[in-house]
């Protein structure tokens, strides 16, 4: 008994070292992707900043894209279950919470905006990546669609085609904050809230 439980705390020790390990590895790549930008990292760039060699890291994944994978889809599920927060509120509220969380704290500064734009360009060649955005897409589609649904009226009598309306907008919104200098944060918080608005009827 006394063996099986030490067998036990070594097991729970190496899977706790394991998951502090690849947190290290996915902060060193989203840091190196901000630095460098995701096509300049390298294997060994993420390695350095993890505190570790090449090859230790590929005990823990297969190289640099699949880190990129699994980050992404790990990102898009926080995504998603933030928005499914907002779900049991009203229209207007979940309108003003979908801006807030898209366009203001920690994940809508610009330079978060640079990576989740990198992550959208490697998913073009990446098929593992393009089934996650894939997915993310659809889920935020679904969850507009719920929007309009449940709103006094609807932009062209359709909630499906709103919601594609919308979903591009709130996209391009935030990638022009990138882009365009005459065009900040705030501005693109208050045109999208705007927007929304007028398209479900409550302006």
């Amino acid at each position: 008994m006394v063996a099986a439980t030490s067998k036990n705390k070594k097991t729970g020790h190496r899977q706790s070292r394991g998951i502090q390990r690849r947190r290290a590895i996915f902060k060193s790549l989203h840091d190196c992707t901000l630095a460098k930008g995701y096509v300049k990292t390298t294997l060994a760039d993420i390695a350095q900043g993890a505190d570790m060699s090449a090859s230790h890291l590929l005990y823990y994944f297969k190289g640099k894209d699949s880190i990129l994978e699994q980050y992404f889809e790990r990102v898009s599920v926080r995504f998603l279950e933030r928005i499914d927060y907002f779900s049991n509120q009203d229209p207007r509220k979940q309108i003003q919470s979908l801006a807030d969380f898209w366009f203001k704290g920690e994940t809508s500064t610009v330079k978060e905006i640079g990576f989740m734009l990198e992550c959208f360009g490697a998913a073009v060649n990446d098929e593992a990546l393009r089934v996650i955005k894939t997915k993310f897409d659809a889920r935020c589609k679904a969850y507009l669609v719920g929007i309009f649904d449940s709103s006094p009226s609807v932009f062209m009598q359709n909630s499906k085609g709103a919601a594609e309306i919308s979903y591009g907008l709130m996209i391009g919104l935030r990638s022009s904050v990138y882009f365009d200098d005459d065009i900040d944060l705030p501005d693109a918080h208050r045109l999208f809230i705007t927007s929304m608005l007028v398209m479900c009827g409550l302006e």
